[in-house]
């Protein structure tokens, strides 16, 4: 791809990860799928001593999936993650968080819209955070989609109070340890939200990083489907809902277990 850099233009790039495991959701992007693939196994290794890539195919109808194995039979550190019926965007992002082993997962989609390089700006504020995620500097979409992100991210700021300008920006890294025990169940466009709200109710650090976008050469995005955003609001509110319930559990057994520890044998 054109935009592609070398490690050595960021900084940060010298420090090497202990392991990542990298993945990313594809639906119909069979002239996309190869390319995303080879520019993540390019950098991988300059930033991590042990690596993995993950490719989840989302029911694709075109040569996706057939295209993904084929990679994978020739690159034995990638593997792929079918679906046989389309899950969406959660569901995707799901099965591969699932799939990784290794001490950070990074994410981004399938679309070359993200240049991996830029990991390593992610990774160069590992010291201060638990995750990073990046956000778009400059969209490289049109100015309605660009009026739709800046109102959506104003709405998920003032529901769930994240630090996040970019809530769905794709190039994402986590401490492993910050997903353990996550069990998301988000489908659709909120699994970003409901990731990083589970995440910060835990007390983990979030940092965001401004990263490159890039036009999309090749397939059409679907994100603007009216069906997919009317889904994302109905699955916004209910997810508020019962976020807002099970974490307030959650800190009321915290409080009991606090309440038992102080209590003096016998009293």
């Amino acid at each position: 791809m054109e935009h592609l850099h070398t490690s050595a233009e960021f900084p940060g790039a010298t420090r090497k990860l202990s392991g990542v495991s990298a993945f990313f959701p594809a639906h119909n992007e069979e002239h996309n799928v190869v390319s995303m693939a080879e520019q993540l196994l390019a950098v991988l290794p300059e930033v991590a001593s042990r690596f993995e890539l993950v490719i989840v195919d989302d029911g694709s109808r075109d040569r996706t999936g057939a295209l993904a194995d084929e990679f994978a039979r020739t690159h034995p550190m990638v593997r792929v993650v079918h679906h046989r019926v389309r899950r969406g965007y959660g569901g995707a992002i799901k099965s591969g968080l699932a799939a990784c082993r290794l001490d950070y997962v990074f994410y981004t989609d399938g679309d070359c819209q993200f240049d991996p390089v830029e990991i390593v700006r992610l990774i160069s504020c590992l010291d201060r955070a638990d995750v990073v995620v990046g956000y778009r500097a400059r969209r490289a979409d049109g100015i309605v989609r660009w009026l739709n992100g800046v109102a959506w991210n104003a709405l998920i700021r003032a529901l769930f109070r994240l630090p996040v300008r970019d809530i769905d920006c794709a190039f994402k890294l986590f401490r492993a340890s910050a997903l353990a025990g996550l069990q998301p169940r988000a489908e659709g466009a909120m699994i970003s939200t409901e990731l990083l709200a589970c995440i910060q109710e835990r007390g983990h650090r979030i940092v965001e990083v401004p990263v490159s976008h890039y036009p999309r050469r090749y397939g059409s995005p679907s994100g603007a489907n009216v069906r997919v955003i009317a889904r994302a609001f109905v699955e916004l509110f209910r997810m508020r809902r019962r976020l807002r319930e099970e974490f307030a559990r959650a800190r009321a057994g915290a409080a009991r277990r606090r309440a038992r520890l102080d209590t003096p044998a016998g009293a």
